[in-house]
């Protein structure tokens, strides 16, 4: 088993013999065999340990075990305890999931802290099958289909090479104690239930289900890797990105056959599952303004694009919908991502009219103050510049094709409730400087 693990760093190229590497142990017998390899390979490793508090002294024996493994080693050895459940509670998470983010955080810190190049955990062959059948009944991508990684950024997995079984002989031919986690008898968890009924049942019908299954996983894994250089090119040339999301061509993505995997692939990092792809695919041919929420994101069907954002930008959109009064004597504002420079000047003045969208020049006769900076809303109307008579708000985002995320991020400036100024947009006519006019108000958007 020594020769397989050192023939799996290397083929992998999970790390150098010069690195020191972090192994994340439990005290069961996955860990304490993955110690004892390193161990016997001759290889530089500190012991990190967590305690979740969940099975009460169970949880203390534990760390007392992993600590006196350290000192067998002679390594380092890191412990920190943590009020699992409160956490879980706290940030309404499963008691796996909140384990999983305050242990991976916490080793990352010990890493960047004690210098490891890497942190390794025992995951083995039988544990990326059982993922591999989780994420199947769960539902996703071609990337859930690959198992578990031999390597992501600074997390390794040496034994992959090995299967369960193989670890189990390796610990007793070395003697090698270790701690048995009550929980793993339990077939509350989707994982042991795989475990300890789907798999036996598997093998019944294919004895050598774990070798097939691990073949499997591996061509599904190279499978991928041209799958994603595939989604890749496509992304780049259908998807824009800017600081407030994502925008995918409608017209772009109609040309792909089939579309759903692209797009599923596209969506399915922020949030989306398969279900609500379909959706808004049927959608497509579909009337503008029609929205899709994943946990995380929002999607909005327009004319020409899909546009997704964030929901707490969304949110922090919808909470910027306050009124900012403008004083006569002000000469700047900041109200969220909105930042304006105010100056009056005589018309006397050399002042050259500017007629950027970025600013605008109004009659200071015209207006009244306090002015106000506000979101628009339903019924808003004014007289654009250029223009005859009245005209909607809501129309004239249909005449300049605006989106509903760029209508919802539209400021206006008012003067008793009178719209002066579409910012960045549309002066009202109403207020324009003329021949007449005797003073500036001159507003820059910066």
């Amino acid at each position: 088993m020594l020769n397989l693990l050192n023939t799996y760093i290397k083929k992998e190229k999970l790390f150098s013999k010069t690195d020191t590497i972090l192994l994340t142990v439990s005290g069961g017998i996955d860990s304490i065999v993955l110690c004892e390899l390193f161990h016997q390979a001759g290889l530089k490793f500190g012991i990190a340990h967590c305690n979740f508090q969940l099975r009460e002294e169970e949880s203390d024996t534990d760390e007392l075990f992993v600590e006196e493994l350290a000192e067998k080693y002679g390594v380092q050895f890191h412990s920190v305890s943590f009020d699992t459940s409160t956490f879980a509670k706290k940030n309404k998470l499963s008691i796996q999931v909140a384990a999983r983010q305050l242990r991976y955080q916490w080793f990352e810190e010990i890493r960047i802290q004690f210098e490891y190049k890497y942190i390794a955990t025992a995951h083995h062959q039988d544990d990326s099958i059982e993922t591999f059948f989780i994420n199947l009944i769960r539902g996703t991508g071609i990337a859930g289909l690959h198992g578990i990684l031999p390597k992501q950024n600074t997390i390794i997995r040496p034994l992959l090479f090995s299967g369960k079984d193989q670890i189990e002989v390796f610990a007793k031919k070395n003697k090698l104690e270790h701690r048995e986690d009550s929980s793993n008898g339990s077939d509350k968890y989707l994982r042991n239930k795989i475990r300890h009924k789907l798999i036996p049942l598997l093998k019944e019908l294919n004895p050598n289900i774990h070798k097939t299954i691990a073949d499997d996983i591996q061509r599904l894994s190279d499978t991928e890797k041209v799958y994603k250089k595939e989604i890749g090119n496509k992304r780049s040339k259908i998807i824009t990105e800017d600081k407030n999301g994502i925008r995918i061509s409608i017209k772009e993505l109609k040309k792909l056959n089939p579309i759903e995997p692209y797009l599923f692939e596209f969506l399915y990092p922020l949030g989306f599952n398969s279900a609500t792809v379909d959706e808004i695919i049927e959608s497509l041919n579909g009337q503008s303004g029609k929205q899709f929420y994943s946990a995380t994101h929002r999607l909005i069907k327009d004319r020409d694009f899909l546009f997704v954002e964030s929901i707490t930008k969304n949110q922090i959109a919808r909470q910027k919908k306050r009124n900012h009064p403008i004083k006569k004597s002000q000469k700047s504002l900041t109200a969220d991502e909105l930042k304006l420079n105010f100056k009056s000047i005589s018309k006397t003045e050399n002042h050259k009219l500017q007629t950027t969208n970025a600013s605008a020049n109004i009659d200071f006769d015209k207006i009244k103050f306090p002015l106000e900076i506000r979101k628009w809303k339903k019924g808003d109307a004014f007289y654009p510049l250029g223009m005859k008579g009245k005209k909607k708000l809501s129309d004239f985002f249909i005449d300049k094709k605006m989106s509903i995320s760029e209508k919802e991020n539209t400021w206006l400036l008012t003067s008793k409730n009178q719209i002066v100024w579409v910012i960045g947009l549309r002066l009202d006519n109403r207020f324009k400087v003329t021949d007449k006019t005797k003073k500036i108000y001159f507003v820059e958007r910066v």
